[in-house]
């Protein structure tokens, strides 16, 4: 009986990067299982592209491994990985057609392609929704298609492990929802392992299985979208992830007492000790307006609102500072006093020890 366990697909061990004495990545380890789509999401100088670039085999790592299928790729020069790569500019060559653009990732180009290339371009060009755009010149189509001729040509050769750098920044926020959606689909149903950076929350909850969070170089949390969300194992995390205010408390056992007094039922996000100065991290979701005076209840004014369809977001003004509170359109308006109290059905607020 064979017990041994199956290695991830896709491995990053400890990956270290300096630029001079700069570190951009400080000991990032993910794993990623075959088929599996992992989105790299964090801030601007996050250290999000130089992973993507270290993976490519763009940059050398100071310290730590890659291994694909177990086999180490650190030293091997890029074309020798067998990765596929979509740039943020997609980098496709103006002059050529969309054929050509994916059979140049054959090996082909313009002449000289063999009936077994060609096919392979319609394939491609088909699994991205081009049909028909063989002989149509990148010039003539849309961001969203060049997009996608891009995708094609990265998958033309039957790479082991696709990379996508921003794939989707420079389209409008009308074609990249319906582009992500296209995107997906086409990575699905080649069934490739794929690493894709954004710094769009959106982009990476709804095309990633999984998420992993950089911040300064440093890998915060790797999880679902739905666990980040939830459960998030840092402050940084907390507050990146969705819409958050963040109020300074004490602790005490099970809860908070906020700088006004009032007691709010709360989840320590890290170990806390009774006393302890923390971040209350409190979701819009988590909070609602009360009718009347309660114990709990923060008091403030409305400083503004925010349309939002069947719910609106109001920044309120308190005595132990802004937070954000998700009520109905119609529930108050700029300049009301208010109270602000847990809601009864919301996500708990979330405490992280001061300045972690």
């Amino acid at each position: 009986m064979n017990n041994a366990v199956a290695m991830p697909f896709l491995i990053l061990e400890y990956l270290e990067k300096r630029f001079g004495d700069t570190p951009v990545t400080r000991g990032v380890s993910l794993a990623a299982e075959r088929g599996e789509i992992v989105a790299l999401l964090g801030p601007s100088g996050s250290g999000k592209t130089t992973v993507l670039r270290l993976v490519a085999g763009f940059e050398t790592p100071d310290a730590g491994r890659i291994l694909v299928e177990g086999e180490d790729v650190t030293a091997l020069a890029p074309e020798r990985r067998r990765f596929g790569m979509v740039f943020q500019h997609y980098a496709l060559f103006p002059h050529m057609t969309a054929g050509e653009n994916v059979a140049f990732g054959l090996g082909g180009g313009r002449r000289g392609r063999s009936p077994e290339a060609a096919a392979r371009v319609a394939e491609m060009l088909a699994l991205a929704g081009l049909s028909g755009f063989e002989d149509r010149r990148v010039t003539e189509i849309s961001g969203g298609q060049q997009q996608r001729v891009a995708l094609a040509r990265a998958l033309a050769p039957s790479p082991r492990v696709l990379l996508l750098d921003e794939p989707l920044s420079n389209l409008d926020p009308a074609l990249r929802e319906r582009t992500r959606r296209e995107l997906r689909r086409a990575i699905r149903k080649v069934g490739i392992t794929t690493l894709f950076v954004t710094h769009e929350q959106e982009e990476a909850f709804e095309l990633g299985d999984r998420v992993a969070v950089l911040n300064r170089g440093r890998l915060e949390q790797v999880g679902t979208p739905e666990e980040l969300f939830e459960k998030p194992a840092t402050r940084f995390v907390a507050t990146f992830i969705g819409r958050s205010s963040v109020l300074p408390t004490v602790w005490t056992d099970g809860g908070a007492r906020l700088e006004a007094g009032a007691a709010w039922a709360a989840i320590a996000g890290a170990p806390l000790e009774p006393g302890a100065a923390a971040d209350l991290v409190v979701r819009p979701e988590s909070v609602a307006f009360a009718s009347g005076p309660r114990a709990d209840a923060l008091a403030g004014v409305v400083q503004e609102r925010r349309f939002a369809g069947r719910s609106a977001y109001y920044r309120v003004e308190t005595s132990s500072g802004e937070v954000e509170v998700l009520a109905a359109p119609d529930a108050a308006r700029e300049g009301d006093r208010v109270l602000v109290v847990p809601s009864a059905d919301g996500p708990k607020p979330r405490a992280f020890p001061r300045n972690a």
